[in-house]
């Protein structure tokens, strides 16, 4: 079994700044990928981000240039940085860890960006 624990969510005013931390523990033996999706209501399930082994990474076309994800390996951590939030940007923010048994969700993380 894989644990996330978010954190860093909250409200915003638009242009404001947030950032998320997603700390994994457990049964971890190699972790493959670790990332943000996020679900605003009446929509599905999004990618933001993800850092795969190797750092490489992968931008939605809505977080370039805005959204800058980083992992602390040593930590088992990803980390989000939001910029120039938009109110589109409300929603619950989920990490996602992909290790080689499995893949592991979050709990979720409500980020809410006033206009």
């Amino acid at each position: 079994q894989v644990q996330l624990v978010e954190s860093g969510g909250g409200l915003v005013q638009a242009g404001g700044s947030l950032r998320l931390s997603c700390a994994a523990s457990g049964s971890i033996f190699s972790i493959n990928a670790m990332g943000w999706y996020r679900q605003a209501p009446g929509k599905q399930r999004e990618l933001v981000a993800v850092m795969v082994n190797g750092g490489t990474t992968n931008y939605a076309d809505s977080a370039k240039g805005r959204f800058t994800i980083s992992r602390d390996n040593a930590k088992n951590t990803v980390y989000l940085q939001m910029n120039s939030l938009k109110p589109e940007d409300t929603a619950v923010y989920y990490c996602k860890c992909t290790v080689v048994d499995g893949i592991y969700w979050g709990q979720g993380t409500q980020v809410t960006v006033s206009s």
